[in-house]
C-alpha cells in the first residue's frame, strides 16, 4: 500500500501565489464544477484511468474533489496503477479551500 501524500489549501495558495509549478486536477462530476471551482483541470472520477496521459509527471500534481475523499481515492489507484510518485491528495477539499481560502466559493 502506497502512502498518500497530502497537501492542505494553504499550501496549495501559497503555491499559487509564488508562482510554485504545479498542476491541478479536479476529480469531481462537470456539474459540481459548474457550482464551485478553483481552476483546476476538469477530470471526472469515472474517466481519470482512461485520460491518464494528461497527468503531469514532472511536477507536482494536486488532485481535488469535493471533501477530499474522491482524491484521495484516485491518488491511490493512480499510484498503484501507473506508479506516480508526484500526487498530492487536497486536505478538505473544496470545502476547505471555501471555508479557508475564498468565501465567494460557493459550498454545496
Amino acid at each position: 500500500m502506497s502512502v498518500i501524500k497530502e497537501i492542505t489549501v494553504q499550501e496549495l495558495k501559497k503555491m499559487r501565489d509564488e508562482g510554485t509549478p504545479h498542476q491541478l486536477i479536479d476529480v469531481r462530476e462537470a456539474h459540481e464544477a459548474d457550482v464551485a471551482s478553483i481552476q483546476g483541470l476538469l477530470i471526472p472520477m469515472g474517466d481519470v484511468m482512461d485520460r491518464v496521459e494528461e497527468i503531469k509527471k514532472d511536477i507536482p500534481v494536486i488532485v481535488h474533489c469535493r471533501s477530499g475523499a474522491r482524491s484521495r481515492a484516485i491518488v491511490e489507484a493512480l499510484q498503484g496503477n501507473f506508479e506516480f510518485d508526484n500526487l498530492f491528495n487536497l486536505k478538505g477539499g473544496i470545502l476547505a479551500w471555501a471555508n479557508e481560502i475564498d468565501s465567494s466559493i460557493q459550498t454545496y
